[in-house]
């Protein structure tokens, strides 16, 4: 008999991910079913699943189709009431389920939830990719508490409350499997970076809450895939950030808002090209081609209904980088 929740972690090629923190998660993960959805992995990724891990249940995909894509196949298996998506280098605490599923039972009208996401390299720290809860300004930039840009802040448990969000972060994303499907799951296109915003803003958008609960904690490597100065990252990053707002904004403010974020991303990329690199200021073109190449099946992919008001911070970029606000 199936539990309620069922923790699913996308592999491809990562079994020295697997085999460092797999372990956490079955040792602290009683409540919950365990899957490894595998990308067609190269690495023997299943051999040592069927080896070293017998009650981890294993679904195969028959190609690698990203993390959006990954998701959406794999989890087309499981059918448990509520899905934990986690990556496969997050090192996960005890009773790190309880508080989660507590939230979701409280409220019907919570869709996805984050816990609080700390460095695994510095322990002490928030960690990028989602720290305290994830928000976004109303130029479209995603931040966390807990981090802005490249500015962490150290957990001294000033986010160990309970809140409403904007977006929670894919490493560690838990959400009702029904509302999942309803939404048709990631927008594969992305295939990968901010495909959990996106997911986020449509749920919002449809009337859903997004909730953060610092209760629960894990510990993030991140990078495992592509680190933070892949070019590829820059690529993927810009491309999906303006679908993702073509997608969900409301038309009042949309024409504009893309216009004065294709000049600040054309800026942007020349300070991508001499932090990062010259191939990052390539990045910032190809994912605006690719953007206008995605357009018309874009605007198919719109909702009926886009929330106005959707951010806590106006002008983040400025505040950050002139007005000097860490």
């Amino acid at each position: 008999m199936s539990k309620k929740l069922a923790v699913a972690i996308l592999n491809w090629n990562g079994k020295s991910w697997l085999e460092k923190f797999l372990p956490s998660v079955v040792q602290f993960s009683q409540e919950a079913d365990i899957y490894v959805i595998d990308n067609l992995s190269t690495d023997n990724s299943i051999e040592f699943l069927q080896t070293q891990f017998p009650t981890v249940n294993i679904i195969r995909n028959d190609k690698n189709y990203g993390f959006a894509g990954g998701y959406n196949e794999g989890l087309k298996e499981i059918k448990n009431e509520f899905y934990c998506l986690l990556n496969s280098d997050v090192e996960v605490t005890e009773n790190w389920i309880g508080s989660v599923l507590n939230l979701f039972e409280k409220d019907s009208s919570i869709s996805a939830i984050q816990p609080k996401i700390l460095s695994f390299n510095n322990k002490n720290y928030f960690e990028f990719a989602g720290a305290g809860g994830g928000l976004i300004d109303n130029l479209g930039y995603p931040y966390c508490r807990g981090r802005v840009f490249d500015d962490l802040e150290e957990d001294k448990g000033q986010y160990d409350d309970e809140t409403e969000i904007f977006w929670a972060s894919g490493c560690c994303f838990f959400i009702r499997s029904k509302d999942f499907w309803e939404q048709q799951g990631f927008d594969e296109r992305f295939f990968a970076h901010q495909e959990e915003i996106d997911l986020c803003w449509r749920l919002i958008n449809s009337g859903k809450k997004i909730f953060y609960t610092g209760k629960s904690k894990v510990y993030h490597v991140g990078g495992g895939t592509l680190n933070k100065q892949s070019a590829q990252k820059t690529y993927l990053n810009i491309r999906n950030n303006l679908s993702m707002m073509l997608k969900n904004l409301p038309f009042p403010k949309l024409i504009g808002l893309i216009f004065f974020r294709l000049c600040l991303d054309g800026i942007a990329s020349f300070y991508f090209a001499y932090k990062n690199g010259i191939s990052h200021l390539w990045a910032v073109a190809r994912g605006h081609f690719g953007f206008y190449a995605q357009l018309p099946e874009t605007i198919k992919r719109r909702q009926k209904y886009q929330k106005s008001e959707y951010y806590q911070t106006r002008w983040l970029i400025f505040r950050h980088f002139l007005g000097k606000k860490k």
